[in-house]
């Protein structure tokens, strides 16, 4: 049985006058997760949503992947859950303590799922003693802050190490992948053992939106 590869748009790169149409439009093409990247323009160079933002456009027919690229994820996670998150992603690089930061958000709700991120440039090693610890692990393959950069082709290299090491011990953890995904570079990373896409400007520029989300699928290569 093949596993089901999941589509997450990211409104980051959705039309900004028409976000409650792109909604829309993500569901409709076959999505079934939304992507919110939330940054705060010190973690990372750019400012974008906070939990209003999400509150706005949390759809219950989609899951609500929330990826907090912030400095201080504590400080803002149960205002998100309440907004309507179904999963908080934060960064291994924003904490001291990558545990305790990980229980103390599951205590904040009951259903919430919790992901851990890496940025390009750190370590794979770094985050494999917690990797059991998260729902998923999401690999940044830019660098955090904006839309449209090119993949960074090493990040494959640290997908197929993180699957084969999930795979050993036996865990449930997901690999998402999020940063410069297409119909070119999109199949490495598929073979390598990712589970969750992130995309951006290939599905909300693409004329033919469902034909995007089978391309990032593997289903057209």
């Amino acid at each position: 049985m093949e596993k089901e590869i999941i589509v997450a748009p990211s409104l980051l790169s959705a039309r900004k006058g028409e976000l409650a149409e792109e909604v829309i439009s993500a569901k409709e093409a076959g999505a079934k997760w939304l992507h919110y990247d939330i940054i705060d323009g010190h973690f990372a160079p750019n400012l974008t949503f906070g939990p209003s933002f999400v509150e706005a456009l949390a759809d219950k027919g989609l899951y609500n992947d929330v990826h907090l690229m912030i400095t201080d994820p504590l400080k803002y996670a149960k205002k998100f859950i309440q907004a309507g998150a179904d999963n908080l992603t934060f960064h291994f690089e924003a904490v001291d303590d990558v545990i305790e930061t990980e229980e103390t958000i599951r205590k904040m709700s009951s259903t919430i799922q919790v992901g851990l991120s890496i940025k390009p440039r750190t370590p794979l090693e770094n985050i494999l003693p917690f990797v059991n610890y998260f729902d998923l692990i999401l690999i940044m393959s830019v660098e955090p802050g904006f839309s449209g950069q090119e993949y960074i082709p090493s990040s494959t290299e640290k997908i197929a190490a993180l699957a084969a090491y999930i795979k050993k011990n036996n865990y449930k953890t997901k690999i998402e992948v999020d940063g410069g995904l297409n119909g070119e570079t999109i199949k490495p990373v598929l073979e390598a053992g990712a589970d969750i896409i992130v995309t951006g400007n290939f599905f909300f520029k693409a004329e033919d939106r469902k034909k995007a989300v089978r391309i990032l699928k593997g289903e057209e290569l």
